[in-house]
């Protein structure tokens, strides 16, 4: 008995830090809300919650002190679209869980089952300054790769945030090739799911007796369309080209209680006057400047600039398999900042489109995305612009709970950096 005692007591304190009483003074606080930039400012966090953000506050007894000065505070950055914790080597599919084929099901997929918090890339990417990632599904066989998470990037033995949080549908020319071939087909594949799930939503006892089976979709899709219908559930359209982004936006018209995004848009500029007053928000690579087929022709690094100067609310997220996205090239996203300012983006834009637009777009911006009371306590100290390649955290705190700035790339460098050549240690005998 008192060894299932010491069992459970080592089970219980061998797990992450517990948050702790944090005052972060002196910075220049980016609150990315409604009280701009403070300088000299200083965040009073509470356990996992931020308790108060301002210039001349006092420090109360029992907090942490960390002395920011000199140095920026943000809040942390989010990637909106990656696979971390899904992904951990490329090219293992045993390592990959973001993608399914050859399954019955397919809008039913869901990505949070399969997210690891202790793959190798969740330490890597939050060193880097990125506290929340979007989990997106990705390359499956149908037209809906399925449902996808976000999830943080702290310590935890759940770091799921919201599952199902999203639902991602694939029109671009891979997509329309899983709907025979053509972007009428894929678009009339679309809509047809949308009116079978908002019919089963509505007819359920019939569908649960038998009486509806002509439908092209399984039960189980269709449950999981529901939310997309209701709009609960944001539907996030992965397309390219201009004509098929005016097609999103008609879909926005004749279903008004949908919540699309658009993923990729790299035509968007063209139509983004369209998109700003029809209140679509995009998700978008800002250092795309060459097509990579016809659905992409305009592509331009000037995209999410025009797009977010026409009034839009953009987040900024690489490809989920490639540039600054994916599992291993998330924890980049500042970059994509980095590169959008260089190309007439405002600062403080950019910066919103890398905190509080993911969090207003995935839907929780409620808990997430800018330094003010009540919301979890994310932050990032930087020793520079963090839009800078050269600068880099100092501080990242988590819900509260400073992180170490630890991951298994800089314990390899540790290791070897200093390393004599001639004096190479056994491996077992360490």
């Amino acid at each position: 008995m008192r060894l299932f005692a010491i069992l459970i007591f080592a089970l219980v304190f061998a797990g992450p830090t517990t948050a702790e009483r944090l005052a972060i003074t002196g910075g220049t606080i980016h609150t990315v809300g409604a009280d701009g930039t403070i300088e000299n400012g200083t965040v009073l966090i509470d356990g996992t919650t931020i308790r108060a953000v301002g210039a001349g506050l006092a420090v109360p007894d029992g907090y942490r002190v960390i002395d920011a000065s000199g140095q920026i505070v943000t809040p942390g950055l989010m990637n909106s679209i990656t696979t971390v914790g899904v992904r951990e080597i490329s090219l293992d599919e045993k390592g990959r869980d973001e993608r399914l084929a050859d399954a019955p099901i397919s809008a039913a997929f869901d990505v949070a089952y399969g997210i690891n918090p202790r793959a190798t890339t969740v330490p890597t990417t939050r060193i880097e300054g990125v506290t929340r990632v979007g989990v997106a599904p990705v390359s499956t066989d149908t037209l809906f790769d399925g449902q996808g998470a976000v999830a943080h990037l702290g310590d935890a033995a759940d770091i799921v945030v919201a599952a199902r949080a999203f639902m991602v549908a694939d029109m671009t020319d891979d997509g329309t090739k899983l709907a025979g071939g053509s972007r009428g087909g894929a678009w009339v594949y679309l809509k047809n799911a949308l009116a079978e799930a908002a019919d089963y939503d509505t007819n359920r006892a019939r569908y649960m007796g038998g009486v509806h089976r002509d439908g092209l979709l399984s039960r189980i899709d269709l449950k999981a369309l529901v939310p997309v219908v209701k709009g609960d559930t944001p539907l996030v359209l992965r397309l390219h080209q201009a004509a098929d982004i005016r097609r999103a936006i008609a879909l926005a018209d004749e279903r008004p209680n949908l919540r699309i995004v658009l993923y990729g848009a790299r035509e968007g500029w063209m139509v983004a006057d369209e998109l700003a007053a029809a209140g679509l928000p995009v998700i978008a690579n800002s250092m795309i400047n060459l097509p990579s087929s016809f659905e992409s022709l305009a592509s331009t690094m000037q995209n999410v600039v025009r797009l977010d100067a026409a009034g839009v609310t953009v987040a900024l997220a690489g490809d989920a398999t490639g540039v600054i996205g994916g599992s291993h090239n998330a924890r980049l996203v500042a970059q994509l900042a980095g590169v959008a300012v260089a190309h007439g983006m405002p600062w403080d834009a950019a910066l919103a489109a890398v905190t509080v637009n993911p969090a207003r777009i995935l839907g929780i911006a409620a808990q997430y995305g800018s330094l003010e009371a009540g919301k979890d306590a994310d932050v990032v100290i930087w020793d520079g612009d963090p839009f800078e390649v050269m600068s880099a955290p100092v501080a990242v705190i988590i819900r509260g709970t400073e992180v170490p700035l630890v991951s298994r790339q800089t314990k390899l460098r540790d290791r070897y950096l200093g390393l004599d050549p001639g004096d190479k240690p056994f491996a077992y005998k360490r």
